[in-house]
């Protein structure tokens, strides 16, 4: 059996990122080798840095640096609202808005047993202990996928017994879709979702 070269070992490597074959990777690496070796070696460098450095935050489980992310740690944000996303990108694409001013929590993942992904992975507990402190409305900004469903369901469920209100993030038609080219699920989300005006 032959061992891989440097190269092969590299292309194989890029393959673990998402939509990455080998046909991409093999671009990715001849490009870095050709063209960009400085490029590589700083992105070698700050990958290893974030593997080492990036930890999950003690309260939302985001990505952080520090024990507390930015946005636990700020005093200006409201206790009193939790977002539960499936994941640091959600955390980001809601902060980007600029519209929400509440705290997070970072489910890592969704209800999957065919996957054994069940309460205990991602979070639940930590989710329920977190609403103790101050939280008066959990919004479950979760996917409109079964799994998703299931997972925002098992989490309102839990959360009425708490006492807290729950509210979900609008679903239905993006801004310039059309009728026609809407799923049956979407546009059924969005007339169950319908409001006055």
């Amino acid at each position: 059996m032959t061992q891989l070269s440097a190269i092969d070992q590299l292309i194989d490597a890029l393959r673990c990122l998402p939509g990455v074959g080998p046909k991409t990777a093999q671009r990715m690496v001849l490009h870095l080798l050709e063209r960009n070796r400085d490029g590589a070696r700083v992105l070698s460098e700050k990958l290893a840095h974030a593997m080492d450095e990036v930890k999950h935050c003690q309260m939302c489980r985001t990505f952080t640096e520090m024990p507390r992310c930015g946005i636990c740690s700020s005093n200006s944000r409201d206790n009193s609202l939790l977002c539960v996303v499936e994941n640091p990108g959600d955390v980001m694409a809601i902060e980007q808005t600029g519209h929400y001013r509440g705290k997070y929590f970072v489910l890592m993942g969704i209800l999957s047993p065919i996957d054994g992904i069940g309460p205990n992975e991602i979070g639940i507990d930590a989710l329920a202990e977190r609403c103790k402190d101050g939280v008066e409305e959990v919004i479950l900004a979760i996917a409109s996928s079964v799994e998703g469903e299931a997972t925002s369901h098992y989490i309102s469920e839990l959360l009425k017994r708490h006492g807290l209100q729950t509210s979900r993030i609008a679903q239905g038609i993006p801004l310039g879709g059309e009728l026609e080219y809407v799923d049956g699920g979407t546009l059924s989300h969005a007339l169950n979702g319908r409001k006055a005006i």
